[in-house]
């Protein structure tokens, strides 16, 4: 009886493995393509902060007079109600004060950075006034319903855990035949970690650890597949010549950097990336 399962198995199993397969390489035969209203090659992280003062308006106007084409920043609330634009949420690192902008009205946060245009907090309205034609590309560091205003027309990114479910569509080769409704894929680009990028976490200090993460998550045609779904690849962190073309070469459509002036540099020698 087994081989009477087994001759009707194979045969489904490897029209299933050859459908997959070709609808991984013509996604438009089930999907239509997404039309992003930008293409953004070139993200400054956090404003350029190798550059100048991270997520200051000295740093967003560095970026976008070096050309960038999407400001990467954080934000978080304070407790009179103002988005603030700041990587983090307790000021430690970057003033020296061991406060949260949560628990301090905006009048006060202001002053935890010392007097000059190029340490002053920013007010992510302020942001937008200024750079009316730059997409910005926000993350959310907190669960806030103040905070965060759901508008179904806005482009959005793959979370972590959606993040996981693509890499096991991908693998079970379901990834062709299911909707995506996110617009964005960013990711590290594995090598940098533990080089231009120390985690916190032990286990990704590991190098075999990060080994394994690259051979999984940096695979060519995967991004390929996305980039004809009209999704945007982002890979991140990128402060070296090296790693921008090893982003590029694994298919990635954006860079984001700490240096937008190194970055716009290698895109003019490099105009086809």
């Amino acid at each position: 009886m087994l081989w009477k399962v087994l001759y009707y198995v194979f045969p489904a199993l490897g029209g299933y493995i050859l459908t997959s397969l070709y609808l991984l390489k013509n996604p438009h035969i089930l999907h239509k393509k997404k039309r992003p209203a930008f293409n953004s090659r070139h993200v400054s992280h956090r404003g350029g902060a190798g550059e100048r003062i991270e997520s200051t308006m000295e740093a967003f106007t560095h970026a976008v007079n070096e050309g960038t084409e999407m400001l990467e920043l954080d934000c978080h609330l304070t407790r009179d109600g103002h988005v603030v634009v700041s990587h983090d949420e307790n000021l430690l690192r970057q003033t020296g004060h061991d406060v949260h902008i949560s628990s301090l009205n905006l009048e006060v946060v202001t002053r935890y950075y010392s007097t000059g245009k190029d340490r002053q907090f920013v007010l992510l309205e302020d942001l937008f006034e200024k750079f009316p034609n730059v997409p910005v590309n926000i993350e959310i560091k907190e669960d806030n319903d103040l905070l965060i205003r759901k508008n179904p027309a806005m482009p959005y990114m793959f979370t972590v855990s959606r993040g996981l479910q693509l890499l096991l569509l991908y693998y079970s080769g379901l990834l062709p035949f299911v909707p995506l409704g996110e617009s964005f894929l960013q990711f590290y680009l594995p090598q940098v970690i533990n080089r231009t990028y120390i985690p916190d976490s032990p286990v990704l200090r590991n190098g075999l650890v990060i080994s394994l993460i690259e051979k999984l998550t940096m695979r060519k045609n995967l991004f390929q597949h996305l980039v004809k779904r009209g999704l945007q690849v982002h890979l991140f962190v990128c402060n070296k010549e090296m790693d921008i073309a090893a982003a590029f070469a694994v298919g990635a459509t954006g860079v984001m950097t700490d240096y937008p002036s190194l970055l716009s540099d290698y895109l003019r020698k490099h105009p086809i990336c």
